[in-house]
């Protein structure tokens, strides 16, 4: 759920990102509604990046994280990825980040760079009791499996990427980036 264009270069970067997500390849379907209520409360804190779909804005991204704080109505999320390594050089950007459907609280609104980009992603699935969620684009082109821990079991990961299966995405095309140990 990372998007990272460089600091240097934040209008082209928005640009291509923009252009990237109109040219993106359609999914089958598009995604599922969420399975259940997420727990606003379960949201804060780091998240760790177990597998996505791949993109360009995340090429070579490694050691991804999201830090999830509640803020107002929202929260404030800091993202971070490393370059080609994770101990790579550093790309940090920041979100804010709003439920948008009141029943559930599984859909967020989040908005980069002061609201100039803005894209919805929603919680699909949740396992709060092995601390790992599966979140995607409502257009179905985007998944990513998130966890509370750098790693997760290989019996629960294999679960996690079962359920990303059952959820209708060709699991086949998963990337796995390094994550710190």
């Amino acid at each position: 759920m990372l998007i990272t264009p460089t600091s240097h270069r934040l209008i082209p970067g928005l640009a291509l990102a923009a252009a990237l997500l109109a040219a993106a390849p359609m999914a089958s379907a598009a995604a599922p509604e969420p399975a259940s209520q997420v727990e606003l409360t379960k949201m804060t804190g780091r998240w760790y990046e177990v597998a996505r779909t791949p993109n360009a804005m995340q090429k070579a991204c490694e050691a991804a994280t999201a830090d999830w704080t509640r803020a107002g109505a929202g929260y404030s999320v800091v993202q971070t990825c490393r370059r080609g390594a994770p101990d790579g050089p550093k790309k940090e950007w920041k979100a804010s980040a709003t439920p948008v459907d009141p029943v559930k609280n599984a859909k967020f609104k989040l908005s980069f760079f002061g609201g100039v980009m803005n894209q919805e992603y929603w919680v699909l699935d949740h396992r709060t009791d092995q601390g790992w969620l599966i979140m995607g684009t409502p257009g179905g082109n985007y998944v990513w499996l998130l966890s509370k821990a750098p790693q997760l079991t290989a019996s629960v990961r294999a679960q996690a990427i079962a359920r990303i299966k059952q959820l209708g995405y060709d699991t086949s095309k998963l990337e796995f980036p390094q994550q710190v140990r």
